[in-house]
């Protein structure tokens, strides 16, 4: 006799198999699903990069903190918020560290990410939040992608349901369906809300709108990440309370739910209190050689003409924040302007080496930065600067930076 409940045809199915042995390895669905969103993040946080001044790449350099950072948040997330089987009766706090048995948090994950992502973007000399903008409408990409996991576990799913959606969920063991004595997979009594997918398109949804926003308002100093995290939290608060699934509460009412309220709240306090222009990255610290992209590229061009030079794009030394009208010069001409490197506001979370100007007084001598003598007084000076006037104008033919810019003096200081 088989076990296996009557199946409606209008119903959602469920995979009965989550893992697979390659020899001795398992090949976990999940763990390809997060991967796969991994990419996806990385792919739009890239292009958009590219197209705020960064360099080719600088992605894979965050990513490097980021990703690990983000695991190990999203690990510790959920022993805090579930800690019975691990310092409970008959737990083991060893399991800790078993990731491939399951217990990520998302919440750790994004707190976490957001850490390594600064250390990243702090190496890189740009603030974090050009990164976090940058991210914000990849981000929930990944998470619709990760939640297809969680169909393949056969996990997180509501209550039951007689809509023409409802979900079948599999009896599983060991990421396998368990089958009855005929040999077919064992199913639950009835249909279930697949909630995987409603936060799986509302994700969708948030990144559309994420992307449409910005491109209409151009927002910077990470409010378009403050907007990701206000969608996520508010479709997360409705869909969480929808699941049956084991969960720690307070009150009554599960964690994760408290949670994203509260996310919520801090993310709209931000969102409505920080004001500020879109920002844009100009490279410091490049060869001469190196000029600035054309307004149709967003990658670094090398002239092939000069002795040594080759095909492979410049590493800046660090990057200066400006407007997108100062961005745009640049793209057109080369030149850096001059203002470009106004003290930041000290509620910022940027790093504050790339963008504040060097005082005068600490300038190296010879060095134009910070100064407002115009190029060609320095020739008469007192002094004598050798050639200065010479030296101002071919920096401006090359298309790099002016020499001893704020963003270059803040480079010399911290080698």
């Amino acid at each position: 006799m088989s076990l296996a409940s009557p199946t409606s045809l209008a119903a959602i199915p469920s995979p009965s198999n989550a893992v697979w042995q390659l020899g001795p390895f398992p090949i976990r669905a999940y763990a390809l699903c997060i991967l796969a969103g991994i990419a996806v993040a990385c792919w739009v946080t890239e292009r958009r990069l590219r197209q705020r001044g960064a360099a080719p790449g600088a992605v894979l350099d965050i990513a490097l903190w980021a990703v690990p950072a983000g695991i190990i948040g999203a690990r510790i997330y959920h022993v805090i918020t579930s800690p019975a089987p691990y310092f409970g009766t008959g737990g083991d706090w060893l399991k800790i560290f078993l990731i491939y048995e399951g217990g990520l948090g998302i919440w750790g994950a994004v707190a976490g990410g957001a850490v390594g992502a600064w250390i990243g973007a702090r190496q890189l000399g740009m603030p974090l939040t050009v990164v976090a903008d940058a991210l914000a409408p990849g981000l929930p990409l990944a998470q619709a992608i990760g939640r297809l996991g969680n169909w393949f576990n056969n996990e997180l799913y509501g209550g039951r349901t007689d809509l023409p959606w409802g979900l079948e969920i599999h009896r599983m063991d060991g990421g396998q369906a368990l089958r009855d004595e005929a040999g077919q997979p064992i199913l639950e009594e009835g249909l279930y809300h697949p909630t995987f997918a409603y936060e799986l398109l509302w994700n969708v949804g948030v990144a559309a709108m994420v992307y449409l926003v910005d491109r209409k308002l151009r927002l910077g100093r990470g409010r378009a990440f403050a907007l990701y995290v206000m969608g996520y939290t508010a479709g997360r608060f409705w869909i969480e309370m929808m699941r049956t699934d084991e969960a720690n509460t307070i009150l009554g009412v599960r964690i994760n739910v408290w949670t994203a309220a509260l996310v919520f709240l801090g993310a709209l306090v931000y969102f409505l209190r920080v004001r500020g222009p879109r920002e844009y990255l100009i490279p410091a610290g490049l060869p001469s050689v190196a000029t600035a992209p054309s307004a149709t590229s967003d990658v670094s061009q090398v002239d092939l003409s000069a002795k040594g030079a080759t095909t492979e794009p410049a590493r800046p030394e660090g990057y200066r924040v400006v407007d997108e009208e100062q961005f745009a010069h640049w793209r057109r001409t080369g030149e850096a302007p001059p203002d470009a490197g106004a003290q930041p506001d000290p509620g910022r979370l940027d790093d504050e080496a790339t963008t504040a100007p060097r005082p005068l007084a600490e300038q190296p001598e010879g060095s134009a930065g910070g100064s407002a003598e115009p190029a060609g007084a320095g020739a008469g000076s007192a002094g004598g600067r050798d050639g200065s006037a010479d030296d101002a104008h071919a920096a401006s033919a090359s298309g790099a930076p002016a020499e001893g810019t704020a963003a270059e003096s803040a480079a010399e200081r911290d080698s």
